[in-house]
C-alpha cells in the first residue's frame, strides 16, 4: 500500500466525474446534503477558503461495485480510474450546482425535496461588508423566487435579461467556456458597454469567477494496491463526519462487483425478514454479525481439511469468497434459527433479554455445523453448560473474535467426547457480583432472570408461568420484590434494594398492584382480593427463589442474604460450575452472613 498527496484544480476534478472517470464505491451511501450545506460550499469557494481534503482510491486493485455520481449520466457506464473514499458530499455538491447543468435535487433544512439552481448576487460578492452566504442565491426550478403562495414574484431570473437587470451570475456556467463568454457578452451588451458595467464585470470576473477556476482540492490518492481491509480502516479515521463503514458495506460492494452482480443488502434484507419473522430475538443480528458467523464457519470447515487457522476478524470476514458465501449461507441461517430455539427454551425470548448478542455469532455457527444433533439432549445440555459459562463468566464483553475462533472447534470437540471448551474453564462468578448486578445493561443480570423463569417463576398474582406468550402479552419485566419505596422510607441503601437479588420477572400489572407497600402487606392484599391461599400464594414466591418467610415477615437484610444464596445455586446449576467465596470475609461483609 502506497499514498500520495496532490492538489487538483476544482475544474479537473468535475469533468472527471462528468466523464465517469471519477465515481464512487458502491458501498457510499446516497448524497443527503441540503440547500443550506450546498450554499455554504459555494460561499467557501468563492472565498478560496479551504473545504477540507478528499480521499481517492486508484481503481482496478480491491473489486468494488462503482456507481456513477449523483446526476451523472453515461449508459453503459465507463470503467472507473479513481473512486472517492471520502468527500462524495461536497464532491456531489458541487458537480451539481457547478457543473452538472440541471437543477439540483435537494431538501430544505426541514427535510422537504425541493429543486434548486444556485446564482451568485454579483454585487453582494464584490462587497467586503456583505455576508457572503447570503451572496449565493438558489431559486427554484422556474427560477423564480415567490411570496403569498405564488402570487408575488420577488426575484425573477427566468431570463438571460432578468439576470443582467439583477446582476445575478449562473453558477452552472462557472466551468462552462463558450456560454460564460456569452453570458459575459450579454451583461456588458445590456448596459450598453457603460464603463461602469465593464468595470463590475472586470472587477466580478478576477475577484470572483478566477477564485472558481484556480481553486486547487487537497487529495490523498491511495494506490491500487491497498488491500481491502486498510480501505475499511482508513475510510473509519476519515470518514468521522459521515456513516462509518461497516465490513457489511465492504462486503456489499465487493460481492456485487463479482460475475453475477450479487446483491448481498437485497440478499440480507431478504434473510432477516426470514430470520425475524418467528424469532424476535434475531432481531440481534445484522448483517455484519452474519458474515462474521459465515467467515468462522468457513475457516473452520478449511481447519478440519487441512488444519489452517479458525478465525473471524474483519481481516478474514473481507477475505471471505462469494462461492464460499454461496454455499454456508443457508445453513448458517438454520444455525441461526436453532440458536433461537435453544435460547427460548431458556426463556430468553427477544433481544431485550438476551445477555450478549455477540454470543449468537459462535452459537449459531455450532448449531448450523451440528445441525439436528443439536436437539439431542446430550448435546443440548452440552451446549447450554458452554453459553451459561460465558454469560455468567461475562466472557463476551468486549472484541470476541478470538474467543468465537476458540470457542467453535473446542465445542465440537468437546461434543464428540473432547476437553471442556476454554470458555467453560474460564467462567467464574464471584457472590459478591449479585450486589452489583443493578440494570439489564449487565449481561449476568438478563441471565440470572432467565434462570428464574426457567426455573419455572409463577406470577405473584395470577400464578401464570412465564412462557413465550405470557412474556409478551403480560409485559413480563424485572421489578423490585422489596418495593423502592418502601426500601427508601427505611434507608436500606440502594446498592441491596436494586441489585438483582431484590427483584423478579413479573407482569407489568402485577408490578403496579404492589405499589409501594411492604411486602407483608401486598401479600395480605392479593391474598383477599384474589381469593388465593396461603399456600398457593407461597408457592408462586418459590418459585422465584424466594425465601417466603424472611418476605413475609419484611425481614430485609435475611432476604437478601437467602435469595442471594439460592441464586447462586441456578448459577451452579446452569453452568455446571460451584462457586467459590461464599464464606469468605468480603462475601460475610456484603451480605451479613454466609451464603451456605
Amino acid at each position: 500500500m502506497s499514498f500520495r498527496t496532490a492538489e487538483p484544480a476544482l475544474k479537473e476534478v468535475l469533468d472527471s466525474i462528468a466523464r465517469g472517470e471519477t465515481q464512487l464505491p458502491d458501498f457510499q451511501r446516497g448524497w443527503v446534503w441540503d440547500d443550506m450545506h450546498i450554499k455554504s460550499l459555494i460561499a467557501s469557494l468563492s472565498l478560496s477558503y479551504p473545504i477540507g481534503a478528499v480521499m481517492f482510491l486508484e481503481a482496478g486493485g480491491v473489486p468494488f461495485k462503482p456507481r456513477l455520481f449523483e446526476g451523472v449520466n453515461i449508459n453503459p457506464a465507463p470503467v472507473p480510474r479513481t473512486l472517492v473514499l471520502d468527500g462524495q458530499q461536497r464532491l456531489t455538491s458541487m458537480y451539481l450546482a457547478l457543473r452538472s447543468g440541471i437543477p439540483v435535487k435537494t431538501k430544505t433544512e426541514k427535510g422537504m425535496d425541493i429543486l434548486r439552481v444556485y446564482f451568485l448576487d454579483m454585487a453582494k460578492c464584490l462587497d467586503p461588508t456583505a455576508d457572503r452566504e447570503e451572496a449565493v442565491v438558489s431559486v427554484s426550478e422556474n427560477l423564480r423566487i415567490t411570496s403569498d403562495f405564488g402570487r408575488s414574484i420577488d426575484l425573477d431570473l427566468s431570463s438571460h435579461e432578468f439576470q443582467y437587470a439583477n446582476r445575478m451570475f449562473p453558477i452552472s456556467l462557472m466551468f462552462d467556456t463558450a456560454p460564460c463568454m456569452e453570458w459575459e457578452t450579454g451583461f456588458l451588451t445590456h448596459y450598453a458597454y457603460e464603463p461602469s458595467a465593464t468595470q463590475f464585470m472586470q472587477r466580478f470576473r478576477n475577484e470572483i469567477w478566477l477564485r472558481f477556476q484556480q481553486f486547487k482540492v487537497p487529495a490523498i490518492e491511495l494506490s491500487q494496491d491497498t488491500p481491502r481491509e486498510a480501505v475499511c480502516q482508513v475510510f473509519e479515521k476519515v470518514n468521522t463526519g459521515g456513516v462509518t463503514l461497516t465490513v457489511f458495506e465492504l462486503m456489499t460492494a465487493t460481492f456485487a462487483a463479482e460475475l453475477g452482480d450479487f446483491q448481498l443488502r437485497e440478499n440480507w434484507a431478504a434473510r432477516f425478514a426470514r430470520l425475524t419473522e418467528r424469532h424476535t430475538i434475531l432481531e440481534a443480528v445484522d448483517g455484519t454479525s452474519f458474515l462474521t458467523a459465515a467467515t468462522l464457519l468457513s475457516t473452520y470447515e478449511k481447519h478440519l481439511l487441512n488444519g489452517t487457522p479458525v478465525s473471524c476478524k474483519r481481516a478474514d470476514v473481507l477475505r471471505l469468497e462469494l462461492a464460499t458465501f454461496n454455499n454456508i449461507e443457508g445453513r448458517l441461517e438454520d444455525g441461526f434459527k436453532r440458536a433461537a430455539e435453544l435460547l427460548a427454551e431458556e426463556k430468553i425470548f427477544d433481544v431485550r433479554s438476551l445477555p450478549y448478542a455477540t454470543q449468537l455469532i459462535p452459537l449459531s455457527a455450532i448449531c448450523a455445523q451440528l445441525s439436528d444433533k443439536v436437539t439431542q439432549h446430550g448435546i443440548k445440555q452440552k451446549l447450554l453448560k458452554w453459553f451459561w459459562c460465558g454469560v455468567f463468566g461475562e466472557l463476551y464483553g468486549g472484541a470476541s473474535e478470538t474467543r468465537f475462533s476458540l470457542d467453535l472447534p473446542d465445542v465440537i470437540a468437546w461434543i464428540n467426547g473432547g476437553n471442556e471448551p476454554r470458555t467453560v474453564r474460564d467462567a467464574s462468578f464471584a457472590p459478591t457480583r449479585l450486589l452489583s448486578l443493578q440494570s439489564r445493561l449487565a449481561a449476568a443480570y438478563k441471565g440470572i432472570a432467565a434462570l428464574l423463569m426457567k426455573n419455572g417463576s409463577r406470577d405473584f398474582i395470577t400464578g401464570t408461568p412465564v412462557d413465550l406468550n405470557s412474556y409478551f402479552n403480560n409485559a413480563i419485566d424485572i421489578h423490585h420484590v422489596f418495593p423502592r419505596t418502601w426500601c427508601e422510607r427505611q434507608n436500606i441503601l440502594r446498592d441491596k434494594w436494586n441489585s438483582v437479588v431484590n427483584k423478579a420477572p413479573l407482569a407489568a400489572s402485577t408490578n403496579r398492584y404492589i405499589g409501594g407497600k411492604a411486602p407483608s402487606v401486598y401479600l395480605s392484599r392479593i391474598e383477599r382480593d384474589t381469593k388465593v391461599s396461603t399456600d398457593t400464594l407461597d408457592q408462586f414466591l418459590q418459585s422465584h427463589a424466594i425465601p417466603v418467610g424472611d418476605l413475609r415477615n419484611d425481614a430485609f437484610d435475611l432476604f437478601i442474604a437467602s435469595r442471594a444464596s439460592e441464586l447462586l445455586k441456578l448459577i451452579e446449576t446452569a453452568t455446571g460450575k460451584a462457586i467459590s467465596g461464599r464464606d469468605s470475609q468480603e462475601t460475610i461483609q456484603a451480605f451479613g452472613a454466609v451464603l451456605v
